[in-house]
């Protein structure tokens, strides 16, 4: 390996500069013209309500515990009779400051509810550090500005929920099918009965 030559680290960065100084400048017209961002950009997070369990797993894991979350439980009546009832958590208060959150996506990582996702929306400055506290409602409205996951490859394998899911599917259907032929098979041995009794 050869030595460095002295002054060689101030050649490269001038050659540097010199490259960036016959570049064509171009200036961002935001905000009347808005950035292209790349599709899955860290934007904010937002929450997709219906699917949170409060288990809390998101604000247990935040490095900078910015995650706020309230919840009270309720009773739910037994499904069938005879069944007990179950209590379930339901959820009060989903809030995440975003003065002290560091945008890493742990929280989203750890959802296995899928209930979080981000949100290309950046567009969220306040005059008062303490707004920047945002509630459920307003991490809602984030959610309608998720993008479409990146379509699956097709020469993937099936994803294992799936093809037990298919499989289930397909043994119920085909037990379905047999309990109908044999009650045709049935049908047909009692009208073959009747018929040579009469």
């Amino acid at each position: 390996m050869s030595p460095n030559l002295p002054g060689s680290g101030l050649a490269k960065g001038l050659a540097v500069t010199l490259r960036t100084m016959t570049r064509k400048t171009v200036t961002a017209q935001y905000p009347d013209a808005q950035p292209e961002l790349p599709p899955r950009s860290r934007g904010v997070i937002a929450l997709f309500e219906e699917n949170c369990t409060v288990c809390m797993l998101c604000a247990r894991e935040c490095p900078d515990w910015c995650i706020y979350i309230d919840s009270h439980k309720e009773t739910v009546p037994a499904a069938t009779p005879g069944g007990r009832e179950r209590s379930r958590n339901v959820l009060d208060r989903f809030a995440i400051d975003f003065s002290l959150c560091m945008y890493c996506g742990i929280c989203i990582e750890v959802c296995p509810f899928d209930a979080l996702f981000w949100s290309p929306e950046f567009e969220y400055a306040e005059t008062d550090i303490q707004e920047l506290t945002h509630e459920r409602d307003k991490l809602r409205e984030w959610m309608w500005t998720v993008p479409e996951p990146p379509a699956l490859d097709p020469a993937a394998e099936e994803p294992k929920e799936i093809a037990a899911a298919r499989k289930a599917a397909e043994k119920a259907a085909a037990a379905e099918a047999a309990a109908e032929a044999a009650a045709r098979a049935a049908a047909e041995a009692a009208a073959q009965q009747q018929e040579g009794d009469a």
